[in-house]
């Protein structure tokens, strides 16, 4: 049987609503009751009768609407919590200051002056009623969860699965018993592993502890594991990655539990234990960043987004939002993203004064009139260019809207910021940039030679072109991994194009991130190169998705290989040697070595490129690219033709 069907009972039918509002008014009325014996020191006379029968409608009525209107019967019992004891505690704080209310205006109103009850009453009430709401809560729970057990223990059919769980700490002893209750106890956690040597030999609730330099595949063996949780909850992601490589590697799944700050309630359940993807095999440690030299440059500016909609450009302005500029004017063409980034962003910015500070403009880069519209109203200080064509094959068929939008698009952008005086332009490229073997490479390269040649021009007084260049990201509009993962969802084949093929690949954040960095350290004409860790076979990234979903190779879903399409590199170069880059004060970021352009020279070279769109000549267009970018190799294209250096006779 599997973990998760274990993990999974019938719903139980929970008490209704009614019933918990009046077992806590009948504590309430208890609670009064008992208050009044302790302040008369059980001496019940007639004038105390009177006094709580008078009391009573007004402590009860009192008491209803504030439970009414803070909804305290609305929880279920079984799953309180923090948050609901909280709840309870300000009601009743409530609830007692209305009642303190309620005396005093008795007493301006009645002819003797007399009080409506004791104010000693009130205070006992309240502590009473505190002690009994909350433990009558705790109570039904605890019962529910003993009578529960002895139930599946009573019908189980004996069938156990092991578990080991990483982690010995607070958050690890959470996790063994949150699993051996919601679990009916047919699952049992047979050890802990911690990286702490002073916790070795030890036990935690009966449970013993290994250190983390004992062989995982013996300990597996011996105890028959079926599972491993990663329950601590400062892992580093590089020691993250290694116990779920070595998970993978024995056929172990694997599951990672929330940060303590995204429990529900302030308490563990199982249906927060989240499984592992293959971004948290990719990801990397944490950037650190120049946060107040960002925020020196972003605070109280004006900033152009192109490209708003797509992965970068939308995470790139997640990323600027915090540090509060004064306007983020948000283009893009893509009209349902760019609807859909709206409403995130005004869920999760709403702090941030998002109605005064993001402007959404449904705009084309291509359109000189209309960028030059937007600019000039809204007078940017800076633009985040990430607009592009980005698909290799498409492009490969399309040559015209590749150069269209990179290369046309860019050029419009660029003069319209030497135009308006705008302090920086940041261009988002490729590595697919560097010795292109595709016509969306090709053009890329171009795009970021003719920002390198205006950045120098006689004309640019005051723009800083910046461009940087980087591999692909996680779960970015046509990244691998959303396609393989929608493969295994539908059973399969998963489709690999070269055995041999490899990626670089990086987080959108952590690359968006990078892109601002480089952004402020940049002083005009360089290209950023981002490092971009090792390269990935990704062949071996869909062995993984696929040991992740828990499937078997060749037994649940196989893998094919398609071949290299139009213009695909085996692959991908970054130029980040040392012979090739400089170094900068961030350790992810360096500089390539590239020669100066002449602006007059390739001005008019691009210039005559976009002209020749109108002709729509494939191979014209194709051949005047390779004419501008030498380097320009196809690989496995129609245009591979236009390489053959013809030998004279």
């Amino acid at each position: 049987m599997k973990l998760e069907e274990m993990l999974l009972t019938p719903t139980k039918k929970h008490i209704p609503r009614w019933i918990i509002l009046l077992i806590d008014l009948s504590i309430c009325f208890f609670s009064f009751g008992v208050a009044f014996l302790l302040r008369y020191n059980f001496i019940v006379t007639t004038d105390v009768y009177s006094v709580f029968y008078n009391a009573l409608p007004v402590f009860i009525g009192i008491r209803l609407v504030t439970f009414y209107l803070t909804k305290t019967y609305h929880g279920i019992i079984r799953y309180s919590g923090t948050q609901d004891i909280i709840r309870i505690f300000t009601t009743l704080v409530a609830g007692t200051v209305l009642l303190f209310v309620a005396n005093y205006i008795t007493s301006l109103t009645s002819a003797e002056g007399f009080f409506l009850m004791p104010h000693s009453v009130i205070v006992i009430d309240f502590f009473i009623a505190l002690v009994l709401m909350t433990s009558s809560r705790y109570a039904y729970k605890f019962l529910f969860r003993r009578i529960n057990n002895t139930n599946d223990r009573t019908h189980s059919n004996g069938d156990r699965l092991n578990v080991i769980i990483y982690g010995a700490g607070d958050s690890g002893l959470l996790t063994k018993r949150t699993l051996e209750e919601e679990s009916k106890n047919r699952i049992k956690v047979v050890a802990f592993v911690d990286d702490n040597p002073a916790k070795a030999k030890k036990r935690i609730d009966g449970v013993p502890i290994y250190h983390t330099e004992t062989h995982l595949e013996k300990l597996v063996k011996e105890n028959k594991v079926n599972e491993v949780i990663i329950s601590i909850q400062n892992i580093s992601r590089q020691r993250k990655k290694d116990l779920i490589e070595a998970c993978l590697a024995l056929n172990i799944k694997i599951k990672v539990i929330p940060p303590v700050d995204k429990w529900i309630n302030g308490e563990l359940s199982v249906s927060q234990f989240k499984k592992v993807n293959i971004e948290d095999l990719l990801e990397r440690d944490e950037i650190q960043l120049d946060l107040e030299k960002i925020s020196e440059n972003i605070k109280g500016k004006t900033i152009l987004i192109t490209g708003a909609a797509g992965s970068i450009g939308s995470e790139i302005v997640r990323q600027l939002i915090p540090f509060y500029p004064a306007k983020l004017v948000l283009v893009d063409q893509a009209e349902t993203p760019l609807y859909e980034l709206e409403n995130q962003l005004k869920e999760k910015f709403k702090n941030h004064g998002y109605s005064k500070t993001v402007e959404i403009i449904m705009a084309d880069i291509r359109s000189r009139q209309k960028m030059e519209h937007i600019i000039a109203s809204y007078k940017p200080e800076v633009i985040y260019h990430a607009a592009a064509y980005k698909h290799v094959p498409l492009m490969e068929d399309n040559p015209e809207e590749a150069i269209c939008t990179n290369v046309h698009g860019t050029k419009t952008l660029a003069d319209l910021a030497v135009k308006y005086q705008i302090g920086k332009f940041v261009m988002v490229s490729t590595d697919k940039a560097v010795n292109p073997t595709n016509v969306m490479g090709a053009s890329k390269r171009i795009a970021e030679i003719y920002v390198q040649g205006l950045n120098n021009s006689a004309t640019n007084t005051s723009t800083k072109f910046i461009t940087t260049r980087f591999g692909n990201v996680l779960g970015s509009n046509g990244s691998v991994i959303p396609l393989f993962r929608k493969q295994i969802d539908e059973g399969g084949p998963i489709t690999v194009t070269h055995p041999e093929i490899t990626r670089y690949f990086m987080t959108i954040p952590e690359a968006c991130q990078l892109v601002i960095e480089a952004g402020n350290m940049g002083n005009g004409g360089e290209i950023f190169i981002f490092d971009m860790g090792k390269s990935v076979k990704i062949v071996d990234l869909a062995k993984k998705m696929i040991k992740l979903s828990g499937l078997t190779l060749g037994k649940d879903i196989s893998i094919e290989f398609s071949g290299l399409r139009p213009g695909e590199k085996l692959m991908e170069e970054l130029l980040n040697d040392s012979e090739n880059t400089i170094a900068t004060h961030h350790p992810k970021i360096t500089i390539a070595k590239i020669k100066p352009y002449d602006y007059e020279v390739i001005s008019e070279e691009v210039s005559a490129l976009i002209a020749l769109i109108k002709a729509h000549d494939m191979e014209i267009l194709v051949k005047k690219m390779k004419q501008i970018v030498p380097e320009y190799i196809s690989n496995n294209s129609v245009y591979s033709s236009l390489d053959v250096v013809k030998l004279p006779s």
